[in-house]
């Protein structure tokens, strides 16, 4: 139910979003205690302000009670989706070269799931990461099927 409710919303959501020259990032449809969230990231070039999430809420929420896809109460969030931005299309992995970043696969590569590091490029549907291990730099190379989820990180 909740993959069907994120499909139907993406496709509501993104003619909306385009319309106002943003970029539709991720949505989320889940419970937390006895409230259900659907929530919705937006993003542009600079990033988005509370403009541009209250400009996307309203014309998405006017759609969605027209529409009326979701039989439970929600509460619909729409906002940027911050400095851990999540990369999920091969356009985001083209579009961040050169950042910081998170990326945890299905399965082991090198003999490890959970990679952080640079990266450094997105060719023919492979992340080159360049990782430090201790004191040394050595780069990682992942296949885009692999990737579980990935998403900009902050380096300390």
């Amino acid at each position: 139910m909740s993959k069907k409710i994120i499909s139907l919303t993406e496709e509501i959501a993104q003619p909306i979003v385009e319309d106002m020259n943003l970029e539709l990032v991720d949505v989320e449809f889940v419970k937390e205690g006895k409230n259900h969230f659907l929530r919705v990231y937006v993003d542009k070039e600079g990033g988005v302000d509370i403009e541009d999430c209250e400009r996307v809420s309203e014309k998405l929420s006017e759609e969605l009670d027209h529409r009326d896809p979701i039989e439970q109460a929600y509460f619909l969030e729409v906002s940027s989706p911050g400095v851990e931005r999540k990369l999920k299309k091969r356009e985001d992995f083209e579009r961040f070269e050169g950042s910081y970043i998170y990326v945890k696969t299905y399965e082991p590569i090198d003999g490890d799931k959970e990679f952080f590091g640079d990266l450094k490029e997105f060719v023919n549907d492979q992340l080159t990461l360049e990782i430090k291990v201790k004191t040394q730099t050595k780069q990682v190379t992942i296949p885009y099927e692999k990737v579980a989820n990935a998403h900009l990180a902050v380096q300390f």
